[in-house]
């Protein structure tokens, strides 16, 4: 079976394998709002006071009302604006169920699992685990919370699985992952996160490290996201590519077009 990719924006990709269609962090948001951490959109002087905030910039390439059914959500964390939404949480229900992390699950209720990293489940012919992330330096943890990404593998893959980083910086988790998976794509969460309050804390992958995860996983196909979008981001499209080509992974490097179903072989 041959995947299908379809750019929604910033960590948001439709997924579809076979007659199994998956969403990754749904943010559905217009453009325009501006958001604190851990809270919804605020506006107005509230939204000045805060350094610890980020305003969306750009809009959707697909409508929420335009998205087919989903059968699974792969959620990464629910606790923050750029990967959850008030538009992408309304639209949780509405898929059959929503795979995130063991105290995202509790916090949402309803149709969501929780996951802990290398533990799996099966959606259909798609058994999905998910796999370490840490979000920023371990200082940082128990204010930015609990993170995951997946792995997604299924019958008549020639190269590997298909994997999602989740919103990480570089740890020793990761290299967990390269040793434990063939890993024939990459979704990597890159953008370099940052805030004014916590200066150059990072909270998500820079280019370089983005090279040295891909240098590890050594996918045959690299395909950045979450780099644009949103004003916390601190690297775009423009420094992983470069980072890329000096070391000549310019080949292996796809760049989803928004709204464009993109075919892949894994």
């Amino acid at each position: 079976m041959e995947a299908t990719l379809t750019y929604v924006g910033a960590a948001t990709v439709l997924l579809e394998v076979g007659g199994w269609r998956f969403l990754t962090d749904p943010v559905l948001d217009p453009p325009g709002g501006v958001y604190a951490l851990e809270q919804g959109p605020i506006r107005g002087e509230a939204a000045r006071r805060l350094q610890l905030r980020s305003r969306k910039l750009t809009g959707l390439a697909i409508a929420p009302e335009n998205l087919p059914p989903i059968h699974a959500v792969l959620l990464s964390h629910d606790q923050h604006f750029d990967n959850l939404d008030a538009a992408g949480r309304a639209f949780l229900p509405q898929a059959e169920r929503v795979l995130t992390t063991v105290s995202g699950a509790k916090r949402l209720g309803g149709n969501a699992s929780g996951l802990a990293p290398w533990q799996s489940v099966q959606v259909g012919e798609i058994r999905i685990t998910a796999t370490p992330a840490q979000h920023g330096p371990r200082i940082a943890l128990p204010v930015v919370g609990e993170v995951i990404g997946f792995f997604l593998e299924w019958p008549g893959q020639r190269h590997g699985g298909l994997y999602i980083s989740g919103d990480t910086v570089w740890f020793a988790g990761l290299a967990q992952v390269a040793r434990r998976f063939k890993v024939s794509a990459a979704l990597l969460h890159v953008g370099a996160a940052r805030f004014r309050l916590t200066g150059p804390i990072r909270y998500t992958l820079d280019a370089r490290e983005a090279l040295k995860l891909a240098e590890r996983l050594e996918p045959r196909t690299l395909i950045p996201i979450h780099h644009e979008g949103w004003s916390h981001f601190s690297e775009g499209r423009a420094e992983v590519e470069r980072a890329f080509r000096e070391a000549g992974l310019e080949a292996k490097t796809l760049w989803l077009e928004p709204g464009v179903p993109t075919r892949l072989e894994v």
